[in-house]
């Protein structure tokens, strides 16, 4: 669960958390589960695969199945051949288990979700956290706060905590949208507020076992809309979130703060999930003023010593996930009238290539291709370099806005609009005679 034209002059902007992770991540998902939560097998949005499709027929990839669902953004998780995401209908909020190969549904279970007097709905009413797996269970988080863990084979309700009403979280402005994370036996939520910037629960009973921060309060620290994200540097685990005016690092074992650096767009409004990877880089980015900076981390005793490497505002990613191959990092630069898929070095910060052709988009890596569904519902494939790119397919599917990341397992793709999901076929096989 990400150019942006917040309530001054935000464009079209997603408010759920889109972002990549790249590199030495502390990867606490399900060892099973095909895609377990936000970012996929490695938190990196990084699939790897073979024999891929590099073409398709003029009409477009073969779809498998296709079918009604609902509003929001929320990604698509996936384990043992069954799907599941969340989307609104009326004043409910539904969590749906959903046949992987025939598109019909498993399970689905509602609660109700009044939008908060203090959100507001300009952009849709959500759900936009994507939910995540964990051994036999499922957590989901909605646009009011709800905090959720459902048994995944039958969707029964095992606990739930109302972030706003129980822990005293503040609103985003457009609702709930950063994905939780998991850490050991814990599910680290970014709630905001004063002392609740970070909540976590204990994984099987839903009690609070920390809450720290005061980030996200809606007015001197923006909102958070980032998701947390775990990354191990030179030995020690750490937790990293993007606030709406600087990116810190945490225990996550008890919520302390750690480090933090400045970051901050006009808007107080930082969406991009931060990138870590080889080199001890942190790669954070904002659209607006915020542009990108890459961060070099390193441990001294208990001390993280924070370095900035270069800073600048040649690429900057308001809405939309970014990728690190190698030493490239890559993104949907730009607003909706002037979207740019990017490239930089991440050692650098020097552009390699910005390119037009596609509206805001998302991303996943796989088989050494970019697959690309930007919101106006166009697929596409790319292969690049770092310097130069080359479309190789593209196609329109859905209606905008195609705000969720598509979720890639074997061959087979699954993307959503805020009417329909559909599973795509993507293997060389499709493709042949076209």
């Amino acid at each position: 669960m990400t150019q942006i034209n917040f309530v001054h002059r935000l464009s079209r902007q997603t408010l759920w958390l889109t972002a990549a992770f790249v590199g030495s991540v502390v990867s606490q998902q399900s060892a099973t589960a095909q895609w377990p939560g936000w970012g996929g097998p490695n938190h990196d949005f990084r699939v790897e695969t073979s024999g891929l499709t590099n073409s398709w027929p003029a009409d477009g990839p073969k779809q498998l199945w296709s079918r009604e669902l609902g509003a929001g953004y929320s990604g698509i998780v996936a384990d043992s051949g069954v799907l599941y995401t969340m989307y609104r209908d009326g004043k409910n909020e539904f969590t749906i288990a959903i046949n992987a190969a025939t598109g019909k549904t498993v399970w689905k279970k509602k609660y109700t979700a009044n939008i908060p007097k203090d959100m507001t709905t300009r952009y849709g009413e959500g759900p936009n956290a994507t939910p995540i797996i964990h051994g036999g269970r499922i957590y989901t988080l909605g646009v009011a706060g709800r905090v959720v863990c459902r048994k995944k084979n039958d969707g029964s309700l095992r606990w739930s905590h109302d972030l706003i009403k129980k822990s005293g979280a503040k609103v985003p402005g457009f609702g709930f949208a950063a994905s939780p994370t998991i850490y050991k036996n814990t599910l680290i939520v970014a709630a905001g507020g004063k002392g609740t910037a970070i909540v976590a629960f204990d994984l099987k009973t839903g009690k609070v076992k920390w809450k720290s921060l005061d980030y996200g309060d809606g007015e001197d620290t923006g909102s958070i809309y980032s998701s947390p994200v775990i990354i191990n540097v030179d030995g020690e685990d750490q937790g990293v979130l993007l606030t709406g005016i600087e990116v810190i690092g945490f225990d996550p074992k008890t919520g302390d703060l750690k480090w933090k650096h400045p970051h901050e767009n006009q808007w107080k409004t930082n969406i991009s999930m931060p990138v870590w990877g080889e080199g001890n880089l942190l790669y954070v980015t904002s659209g607006g003023e915020g542009g990108s900076r890459a961060l070099h981390l390193t441990k001294s005793g208990n001390k993280t010593n924070v370095k900035e490497v270069w800073a600048n505002k040649k690429m900057g990613i308001g809405q939309g996930n970014v990728i690190r191959v190698g030493n490239s990092v890559y993104g949907s630069a730009g607003g909706s009238s002037s979207a740019f898929l990017t490239s930089a070095n991440v050692k650098t910060g020097e552009i390699g290539f910005k390119e037009r052709g596609f509206a805001k988009a998302m991303m996943l890596h796989a088989d050494g291709k970019f697959i690309i569904l930007d919101e106006n519902g166009k697929l596409g494939l790319i292969k690049t370099d770092g310097k130069t790119m080359k479309v190789l397919a593209e196609k329109k599917l859905l209606e905008k806005p195609a705000w969720t990341i598509p979720t890639l397992v074997g061959k087979t793709l699954y993307i959503r609009d805020t009417k329909v999901i559909m599973a795509i076929d993507l293997s060389g096989e499709s493709s042949k005679g076209a």
